[in-house]
This record gives structure tokens, C-alpha cells and sequence, in this order.
């Protein structure tokens, strides 16, 4: 049996498993391909990490785009 596949778009803001350094847990995505940028919404600080590593390390989505 399959795991559900995380829904994550553009702009959404997402709580990841472990907080950021500077204390934040919320990030917000700001590119999207084959590796997924997202940005700390505490200090601004962001990160590139590949796409199916950051589905394991999301925890769920807090804010969905508009």
C-alpha cells in the first residue's frame, strides 16, 4: 500500500518536521521543480532542497495560496 501524496503548490506556507535554527518552523515555497526552494518566514533564510526529500521532512500544510 502506497503513501498518500503530500498537496503542496507554490507559495503555500508548510510546517516542516524539525524548526529552523533562528526558532521558526513555518516556511513558505517559492520555487518549485525537480528540488523545492523555501523560505523561513523568521529570518527570510532560504534553502533548495530536492523534491522528494523535502516530502519526507514536511510535516503539513499551515497556509494554502491563494
Amino acid at each position: 500500500m502506497a503513501m498518500k501524496e503530500k498537496q503542496f503548490q507554490l507559495n503555500d506556507v508548510v510546517e516542516m518536521k524539525k524548526q529552523h535554527p533562528c526558532g521558526e518552523n513555518r516556511w513558505q515555497i517559492i520555487r518549485m521543480g525537480a528540488d523545492i526552494r523555501i523560505k523561513c518566514l523568521g529570518c527570510n533564510r532560504s534553502i533548495l532542497i530536492p523534491r522528494n526529500e523535502f516530502a519526507k521532512k514536511m510535516k503539513k500544510v499551515i497556509e494554502k495560496a491563494n
